[in-house]
């Protein structure tokens, strides 16, 4: 039988409830139960903290081979252990991960938290391939987001190469990733990748068949990618 270990960076009892979490981590919880329990109606699923992941009473359970792990933080401990972890442990190197960018692809990035993103392109890695959903906006309300957004056409290819670059230098594993990004007098400035669908990704529920969290159960566990017109043409990895 199908499992899945939410982790998340919040405060969660021995029975699994959310003690202590803000309203967005919350709310892409919710949405991902409703990913799995679409296409894994009979998968178990438990949510733990970051911090409790590795402790000694869960160390034999979470090496069970039927787990499907699903960070949706992060801000996780050194010491824990999961398929993709060396994912996660590179796209929270921001300093590393931006250098590679302006080296390797001669991209503008952030610098510090000062110039954080406003833009998010969501990406599908899947065993059929990479597929770009539409870009995510922020909007004026703090934690909301709109999907679509104008967005010059001109300058998709070159965003949509700059993620296919990244995801191949980092061999990136199947999950749903967002690349945060930013617009400045038409030039595209990198901020950070996020290895998992982030808050952001909520909106895709108001513009998508099939919303991002959705999909990125689909990814993890190797089930067909459900195509809509949201949805951009198969692109392999570079």
């Amino acid at each position: 039988m199908e499992k899945a270990l939410i982790i998340i960076n919040a405060e969660v009892s021995e029975e699994g409830k959310i003690i202590s979490a803000s309203p967005v981590t919350e709310r892409m919880v919710i949405a991902l139960k409703r990913g799995i329990h679409a296409n894994s109606p009979n998968a178990i699923i438990e949510t733990v903290s970051a911090g409790s992941f590795s402790s000694k009473n869960n160390k034999i359970a979470y090496k069970e081979s039927n787990i499907t792990y699903c960070p949706l933080t992060i801000q996780l401990p050194e010491y824990c252990n999961f398929p993709g972890k060396e994912i996660y442990t590179a796209c929270k190197n921001l300093h590393r991960c931006r250098n590679w960018v302006e080296k390797n692809l001669g991209y503008k990035t952030s610098v510090g938290d000062s110039g954080l993103g406003n833009l998010w392109l969501p990406i599908l890695v899947s065993d059929q391939g990479l597929l770009f959903a539409e870009i995510i906006g922020e909007g004026a309300i703090p934690n909301y987001y709109e999907q679509p957004i104008d967005f010059p056409s001109s300058k998709r290819q070159h965003l949509h190469k700059l993620a296919s670059n990244l995801l191949a230098n980092l061999s990136a594993t199947p999950s749903v990733y967002l690349l945060q990004f930013s617009l400045h007098e038409q030039e595209i400035i990198f901020d950070r990748l996020w290895p998992f669908p982030a808050a952001p990704a909520l909106a895709s529920f108001r513009s998508q068949k099939a919303d991002l969290f959705d999909h990125h159960w689909r990814c993890l566990t190797g089930k067909a990618i459900l195509k809509s017109d949201d949805l951009k043409s198969k692109m392999t990895i570079l």
